[in-house]
């Protein structure tokens, strides 16, 4: 059973981020942000999901929403597929896994028959007050950066 999240308040928190810096929730108040989840840097999907928002970021940010990427990868990996793909918006780093549990975007899958742990590709957007407006789970690329943004626009 999936929980959802949609209406609780995420508690503030600090990870760390592209371009030497430290993101920090309670600083991107006041606007709407998106923080999508997903597996690793430089695979197929991840790569076509970044350049969806990339390609979308003029949108989002007229908008006045933020983007972020999330993943276990490190910062050395994110600012090299930051920078190959020409992301506009910075990708944070969470190895230990902390705000993929609080997200519940971890979770046991099966990866060529073994049971392995990863994440889960998942999207949330998170309203100007701290509360998580909608939530996408077990995304699917196609469209995804699309349909997020059409959801932003009707806040």
């Amino acid at each position: 059973m999936e929980t959802s999240l949609v209406g609780l308040k995420v508690p503030d928190f600090e990870i760390a981020s592209t371009g030497n810096k430290t993101f920090k929730l309670s600083a991107s108040l006041g606007r709407p942000l998106v923080l999508y989840f997903y597996p690793k840097d430089n695979t197929p999907g991840c790569t076509t999901e970044g350049q969806q928002f990339r390609d979308l970021h003029a949108q989002f940010a007229k908008l006045g929403c933020a983007v972020h990427g999330i993943s276990r990868d490190s910062i050395k990996s994110h600012e090299s597929f930051k920078s190959k793909m020409e992301f506009p918006f910075d990708l944070l780093s969470d190895p230990d896994e902390k705000l993929c549990s609080l997200f519940g975007a971890i979770k046991m899958k099966n990866m060529y028959g073994k049971q392995v742990r990863g994440i889960e590709r998942s999207t949330f957007v998170i309203d100007s007050h701290g509360s998580v407006a909608r939530q996408w789970r077990g995304v699917k690329v196609p469209g995804h950066a699309q349909e997020v943004l059409e959801f932003v626009s009707s806040l």
